[in-house]
């Protein structure tokens, strides 16, 4: 093994072990020529050295230049150093909430481990492992958790670092990262590429009479080194991650021998997300006996770097208020900050801040009478993210999939904020305008890829280019979406009439309060005989109504 490193070594630095040796012979020969000469003439050359020195250090750096920029497609050089497996330092049990990921992860460093075994059967050694999912769900930690337990040298490169503006350098850029690869897994029996966002370099190649693209030469050279990873010495590992879909990549990148094994990183589940509370809040101070599971459960649709956000949130606020411990209430200012944002004042007129009270009062009550898969936390009137007030209201539990009656409920919600405008006022603001945009991509989509219009056209019409569309099929399908606007929009100006008198209360204790949490709310309703309706899932223990007080 030692003979292999060295050899690695010399393959590696090769030119710069030649460039060394040539200048340690020159040097020699100088000083035995210097000595040979006269006391005056040896003088005089090293007088003149330096100036020589400085003329031939000149001279070498414009050929270099003129060499790099028109010979060999620009400046391509690669400053990655490779990172040994056990230096790494993240294994299986540091990787939290990817069950499923890291299953299938486990099968793969098995199979790197067992390569001479597979050979021996006939079979290959997997060469490339592609990632999918949403950004901040582990990819780039599981990836580094393979090399760890594969035990290899380690190399991590993004996809916008082979994008240049000089033609040719991402694409020696790519055979310079391979080559050292090979190298390494020559000294060390193995190596794993790691490419992030491969998406930058890996997207469907474009095509035309003028050529193709920077990024086309890149790709192929990708898809040919790829290839070329059929020695014996070549156990080399490339594994691409994207939070792009499956669909944008080119087809040649997927095909069977470069990226054919995939790994589908979707968000954690609740058990998931319970292991990532419990990972997070034992590297804080915090309360003990604080229910992960309702946390877990507040925190649907979160990905592991937006709960270590909340944590880390949580813990910002509690040293702020002078506290030395996280508790509930630190923990629910930090979901609100990093759903809804920080509040800022603004100087708004009564009217205008009146109009909020009741534009805020619509959503929050067509949420809880009209959505029971989702809680209502908080209503505001203290602008955030560019908005004069707020509707906290996430979803009870995970929905994988939404029933027409679920969208229709969306669509609603974001129609109430105008409904209550017209009924107090008979007019409406530009308040309105995101809420419109919000309930005409729900319709749009309902109609026009769901088949739940009206009419009874069935199929993704968004697939066929409209120029193939006649005139008479775009008409029915957005007399269907204008349907369900007009229909969802009916429903929910009678139900505000109907209970004008909790519009009006709610309008009233915004004006005063700003922000009602989720007690009050609930408190409110059972004043008038509403109930929420909660989630099968959920139970109503004392630590979860300690939890629904604070939140």
């Amino acid at each position: 093994m030692i003979v292999r490193r060295l050899k690695m070594y010399v393959r590696q630095y090769k030119t710069m072990i030649i460039v060394v040796f040539i200048v340690i012979i020159l040097l020699i020969l100088s000083v035995i020529g210097l000595m040979s000469l006269e006391s005056f003439y040896r003088k005089m050359t090293l007088a003149t050295m330096p100036v020589q020195f400085i003329m031939a250090g000149i001279h070498a750096g414009i050929f270099v230049f003129m060499y790099l920029t028109f010979m060999r497609g620009g400046f391509a050089k690669l400053d990655k150093a490779p990172i040994k497996g056990k230096d790494i330092s993240i294994t299986w049990k540091d990787v939290i909430g990817m069950h499923d990921a890291k299953q299938e992860s486990g099968e793969i460093v098995q199979l790197i481990r067992d390569r001479a075994a597979v050979q021996k059967m006939g079979g290959n050694v997997i060469k490339g492992l592609l990632m999918l999912g949403p950004p901040g769900c582990g990819k780039t930690y599981l990836a580094k958790a393979i090399a760890t337990e594969a035990n290899m040298p380690f190399i991590s490169m993004s996809g916008s670092e082979f994008v240049e503006v000089f033609v040719g350098v991402g694409a020696s850029r790519v055979r310079k990262l391979f080559k050292k690869a090979r190298d390494l897994a020559y000294g060390y029996g193995g190596c794993i590429i790691f490419i992030d966002e491969i998406d930058a370099i890996g997207r469907s190649r474009t095509f035309s009479f003028m050529g193709g693209q920077e990024t086309n030469s890149t790709l192929n050279q990708v898809l040919a080194e790829m290839d070329g990873l059929k020695g014996k010495e070549d156990n080399i590992v490339v594994i691409g991650a994207t939070n792009a879909s499956e669909h944008h990549l080119d087809q040649a990148l997927l095909r069977p021998g470069r990226f054919d094994r995939k790994i589908m990183i979707t968000k954690p589940s609740q058990e998931d997300r319970e292991e990532l509370f419990k990972f997070y809040l034992n590297k804080v101070k915090a309360e003990t006996g604080l229910n992960l599971g309702r946390l877990a459960r507040r925190a649907v649709g979160k990905s592991p770097a937006d709960i270590a956000n909340i944590v880390k949130e949580s813990a910002l606020i509690a040293s702020r208020h002078k506290k030395r411990e996280i508790g509930l209430k630190e923990i629910s200012e930090a979901f609100e900050r990093v759903d809804l944002g920080i509040k800022y004042r603004l100087t708004v007129t009564p009217k205008e801040k009146e109009m909020t009270a009741y534009h805020e009062s619509g959503h929050l009550i067509t949420t809880f009478l009209k959505a029971p898969s989702k809680s209502v936390f908080k209503a505001s009137i203290i602008p955030r993210k560019g908005a004069l007030g707020v509707v906290w209201s996430p979803e009870k539990e995970e929905l994988h999939s939404h029933s027409k009656e679920h969208l229709s409920s969306d669509v609603m919600i974001s129609l109430g904020g105008y409904a209550a405008e017209k009924i107090k006022y008979g007019t409406t603001t530009s308040g309105v305008s995101s809420d419109f945009q919000k309930a005409m991509q729900i319709a749009h989509s309902m109609v026009w890829q769901l088949g739940m219009g009206e009419s009874g056209l069935i199929g993704d019409y968004t697939v066929i280019p409209k120029e193939q569309l006649s005139e008479e099929v775009r008409t029915v399908m957005n007399k269907d979406t204008n349907a369900i606007i007009s229909k969802c929009l009916k429903e929910i100006e009678e139900m505000l009439i109907e209970k004008r008198a909790i519009l009006d209360r709610f309008a009233e204790e915004l004006l005063k309060r700003e922000e009602l949490e989720y007690d009050e709310i609930i408190a409110i309703f059972a004043e008038y005989g509403e109930k929420e309706t909660r989630a099968e899932s959920e139970t109503t223990s004392e630590e979860e109504k300690r939890w629904d007080s604070s939140a």
